[in-house]
């Protein structure tokens, strides 16, 4: 299965736009595209689109997926049938739907290279059957080298030759005059504490089916991250709301989360250790490169097994009924009327929270520190939840919790990596020495953790105080 990272920028040609203009014309193409969906185009409605394209009677069917502000791009060679290695990325959203041709278009692309880009012309052609319904051109630039200031860069000297600024529909969407679900809408700034807490969690789900495709295809670690800080922050919003819904209904959906959380954990932790230990051994001299193999080697193989154990998870019945509670959970059920505001629910937090810190100093035991971070996380997410309730305080008191968790979580990160680098055994000598060397890496940078973080903490206090007045 090919795989690539699309990073591109849709534009419409005007009408004295000319393509040739720009540089010599490659060879044009011509292909067919059959688009493949659920009837009620679930798929399109997560930004996803599967299609089979055939081009000089060869078939081969592409999917394409959010991966941030970019789409990652698949390519299977198959027949009629969508191929196992595609649909089964999808299973979040197909589960027992079946797949139906939902549009079909001819597309005559012209290109020219320039800059490290391809800069592509597509006139479209939909059809009804034999008839064709609709017509459109667009302009795509796609990197092929560079990063963004290479996209703006084109994207001016296109808008100078004649382009029209467009916003970014894949074709199957203007074919259908179809729009990609937005989501919730923003919540009101009078909304009850239910309905805010509903609103929470719905939004959740919609981040852990966004990026369950994504986990199970490991490409990038972010989309594993996503759907473990969704589980955390769900167990979090329930957690600073227990005295306002049934204690029953949301102890057992946090003990689900808890249970996804759980599988999620260690691949994201053996991610993080992987990422960081990899970048530290690049940073050695040269001479460690040939004792840096065993090291990585071992990394990569705890990676993988939590990574398998993750996404083993992901394909279970338990997984899926989690998801419909969490999708169905809009309203949930709340105890008898109260006069709590979230906003109080997050003082209270706050309140443990500072206890915690009070008895903590820069030699407090690693653990406590640990502790005091989960505090801050907690304290964070019931600000979150009381967004619209706190304004701007909350906004800046979220920012500053977001800053004492990095610096603690550098602290934790670096008792992890140390603890991992001890228990890893090789015998030879110069592998040794470059242990030795990532473990004082390691100490220096929990050092600097301990000195930094309470000015953070005495920043995120402030912040709090002027949030509650």
């Amino acid at each position: 299965m090919r795989r690539t990272v699309e990073r591109e920028l849709k534009l419409v040609p005007g009408e004295a736009f000319d393509l040739a203009d720009l540089g010599d014309l490659l060879p044009s193409r011509v292909f067919q595209s059959t688009y493949h969906d659920t009837t009620d185009l679930r798929l399109a409605r997560h930004s996803i689109t599967l299609r089979r394209r055939t081009e000089d009677g060869t078939g081969l069917w592409q999917l394409k997926i959010p991966s941030g502000a970019a789409r990652i791009e698949l390519e299977e060679a198959g027949g009629t049938t969508p191929p196992a290695k595609l649909t089964d990325l999808l299973v979040v959203h197909l589960r027992d739907r079946e797949l139906a041709k939902v549009a079909r278009m001819r597309t005559k692309r012209q290109i020219v290279l320039r800059s490290g880009a391809e800069i592509v012309e597509d006139a479209v052609s939909v059809y009804d059957g034999p008839r064709v319904v609709k017509r459109f051109r667009e302009l795509e630039i796609e990197l092929l080298d560079g990063d963004k200031s290479t996209l703006k860069r084109l994207e001016r000297r296109l808008l100078k030759a004649g382009a029209e600024p467009g916003e970014f529909r894949p074709k199957l969407f203007r074919a259908l005059d179809f729009s990609s679900d937005p989501g919730p809408p923003e919540l009101a700034a009078d909304a009850a504490p239910g309905e805010a807490l509903g609103h929470a969690l719905v939004a959740q789900h919609r981040q852990l089916v966004d990026h369950d495709p994504g986990t199970r295809l490991g490409m990038d670690s972010e989309d594993l991250h996503q759907m473990r800080v969704a589980t955390r922050r769900s167990r979090a919003f329930l957690r600073a709301a227990r005295d306002i819904v049934e204690p029953e209904w949301a102890e057992s959906l946090r003990t689900e989360l808890g249970w996804l959380g759980s599988l999620l954990g260690p691949a994201r932790d053996a991610d993080v250790l992987y990422e960081h230990l990899s970048a530290a051994l690049a940073g050695l001299e040269e001479e460690t490169t040939a004792h840096q193999s065993p090291l990585l080697r071992a990394l990569e193989r705890e990676r993988s097994r939590a990574r398998r154990s993750a996404v083993t998870a992901l394909s279970r019945k338990r997984y899926f009924a989690l998801l419909d509670r969490l999708e169905q959970s809009g309203q949930p059920p709340l105890v008898a009327e109260t006069d709590v505001r979230l906003a109080d629910l997050w003082w209270d937090e706050f309140k443990r929270t500072r206890k915690a810190f009070a008895v903590l100093d820069p030699d407090s035991p690693d653990d406590e520190l640990h502790a005091a971070r989960i505090r801050v996380k907690r304290a964070r997410y019931s600000a979150e939840l009381a967004a619209h309730e706190l304004g701007a305080g909350g906004e800046r008191f979220v920012t500053a919790a977001k800053k004492l968790q990095d610096v603690l979580g550098e602290h934790q990160d670096a008792v992890v990596a140390e603890e991992w680098l001890t228990r890893f055994g090789d015998a030879s000598p110069e592998s040794e020495q470059v242990l030795a060397r990532l473990v004082e890496q390691e100490r220096k940078r929990r050092r600097k953790a301990r000195r930094g973080w309470p000015d953070a903490w005495d920043r995120l206090l402030r912040r709090a105080r002027q949030a509650r007045r």
